[in-house]
This record gives structure tokens, sequence and C-alpha cells, in this order.
């Protein structure tokens, strides 16, 4: 009771509220863009399932987020996941397909957000961690309070990709942005980049162009192959 009585404990939670409703925007149109091509039902269990498997993902990584961060390469190695990755979610768009694959397809997509959401929240906690000030408690209420706004966020993306197709391209190239600045942030490369400052941002642009240039030239083959 003296916890919640605190002004400290709210100011505190609210940020942590705050910091996940900006940096859960990424993780949504993953969500989104990795669950758009199931049936109704199915789309609406893997964006449930892998919302809250994200954010379960999350409050595990806080405790091993420091230590992770500090290792060279692992930054490189998920920033090449996360490309490919980007990649994949801009080639499959046959809904057809979907439905017929059944569970099997609503299992590759939550596979897909957990993956996605694993390298992109490994920067993301420090800043949640570093709000919440060691209060567990504050970290995972706050975490658990997101889960709906990551959820309706998913599900807003979804109708606005079905109404713009061109979304998804945007999408596609947000996770190539992100992929680009995980990569440039790896412990490995922190004295290039102190040399060359501008790094980070010329390899976000590389990593947008790219996912999109590679997944639209993998998702013409693919209908050439079926016409």
């Amino acid at each position: 009771m003296e916890l919640l009585s605190s002004s400290a404990f709210w100011i505190g939670l609210l940020e942590v509220i705050g910091i996940n409703i900006v940096l859960s925007g990424d993780n949504a149109v993953v969500i989104a863009l990795a669950a758009r091509s199931l049936p109704p039902e199915q789309q609406r269990k893997a964006i449930q399932f892998g919302s809250g498997a994200a954010v379960v993902l999350r409050i595990v990584l806080t405790f091993l987020a420091a230590k992770l961060l500090q290792m060279p390469w692992l930054q490189i190695v998920g920033g090449c996941l996360l490309l490919w990755i980007g990649m994949q979610l801009l080639t499959s768009d046959d809904q057809g397909d979907s439905e017929s694959k059944g569970s099997n397809s609503m299992m590759v997509a939550i596979r897909t957000i957990l993956l996605a959401d694993l390298v992109m929240s490994l920067d993301n906690v420090i800043a949640v961690a570093a709000a919440a000030q060691g209060n567990m408690v504050l970290l995972i209420l706050g975490l658990a309070i997101s889960i709906p706004l990551v959820i309706f966020g998913s599900t807003l993306i979804i109708k606005i990709m079905d109404r713009f197709p061109f979304i998804v391209t945007l999408g596609a190239a947000l996770i190539g942005w992100v992929a680009g600045e995980t990569i440039t942030s790896d412990e490995a490369l922190k004295g290039i980049v102190a040399n060359y400052p501008w790094l980070p941002h010329a390899a976000s642009v590389l990593g947008a162009v790219l996912v999109v240039a590679v997944g639209m030239l993998l998702q013409r083959r693919a209908q050439s192959r079926k016409a």
C-alpha cells in the first residue's frame, strides 16, 4: 500500500507506459505484417499470443539486456536476421495460401513476431529499465499495461494495410531501418561509428532500401512462378 501511495511510483509508471507506447510502434508493425495474410480468426489469435509473448520476452530480456549488449557481433547477427525477416514479411501476402496452411501459418507468424521482437527489444528494454529505476513491480506492471496497446496498434495497422497496400512496403522499410540501426549499435563497431558518426543513419537508409528492393524482387519471382 505504501508503494501505491507514493507519487514517485505513479510518475515512474507513467514514464514506463509512455516509453512502451513509443517503443512498441515498430513491434506493432511487425505483428501486423506477420499476421495480415491469416484468416480473421487466426489473425486475432496470432496478434493476441504474439503481443503477449513479446511483452513477456521483454521482461526476460530486461534481466539480460545490459550484458547482452556488451557482447560483440550479437547485434550484427540480430540486425541481419531482422533484414531477412523484413524481406520475408514483404513477400508473404498470399491469403489463399495462408488459409490452406491452417495452424502452421499462424505458428510461422507467431515465430516471426517473437524473432523480430527479440532483436528489436535489446535496446528498448534498457530505456524501460532506466525509467523503472530497479523497481521490478513497476517494470512488470508497466509492460503488462502495454499489452492491449500493442494489440490495438497491430489490429489498427492491419486494417490500414488492407485499405492502403503501400503501407506494407513502408512497414518493411521500417524493419530494414531498425536493422541498420541495430547493426551499427554493436559493440564491435563502436570505434568505427565514433570515427564516422553518420554511419548509423546511412546504415538505416541502406537497410530500408535493401529490404524493400530484395523483398519486391522475391515477390515478383514468386508471382512469376505461379503465373
